[in-house]
């Protein structure tokens, strides 16, 4: 997925779009930006669930990486920790940890994907809570700045790769 302007910017919002599973609807959406949010709950502690979400490894699409492989995710769960990706010759820093209360809220910045190479923000919050015998997890993620093209094309998109990496976050906890 490597891809920086221009042409390349169009091939990889094409592939983006055709790779991301089919999702409900984007929660939010004007000229700036749009927010995408998936609810899950899962027959897990919440601690379990900390846990996992620090090793993007094993639950993050290898599709939706920059090296092809999701073994190069890492992610530092502390604050300025981060979600980054390494590999032979390469690397990416995906977002930084803003917010932490263990266990209970991980709030990152950063532009995924393609969304890197634009004037984008986005604020990808996971929110942790008890639910019953288990835990619901609500992933949120807000996006706005300014792009080379229409944010009201991509946010479809983006929200099909986050709510991949929700249900995936999700079957791995056992949902």
């Amino acid at each position: 997925m490597a891809v920086k302007t221009g042409y390349g910017m169009a091939l990889a919002l094409s592939a983006l779009l055709m790779a991301a599973p089919a999702q409900a609807e984007v929660k939010e959406l004007n000229a700036s930006g749009f927010t995408v949010s998936h609810v899950k709950t899962v027959p897990a502690s919440p601690a379990d669930v900390w846990a996992a979400l620090a090793q993007p490894a094993r639950w993050w699409s290898s599709a939706h990486s920059w090296s092809g492989d999701a073994k190069n995710l890492t992610l530092d769960p502390q604050l300025g920790g981060c979600f980054c990706e390494r590999w032979s010759g390469g690397g990416a820093e995906h977002a930084r940890v803003i917010h932490i209360q263990t266990g209970k809220v991980l709030r990152l910045r950063g532009s995924l994907g393609p969304l890197q190479s634009e004037a984008l923000v986005g604020t990808l919050t996971y929110l942790i809570t008890p639910e019953g015998t288990g835990t619901k997890i609500i992933v949120d993620y807000v996006v706005g700045g300014h792009a080379s093209f229409g944010v009201d094309a991509v946010a479809p998109a983006v929200d099909g790769v986050i709510g991949e990496q929700a249900a995936n976050l999700a079957k791995l906890l056992g949902g």
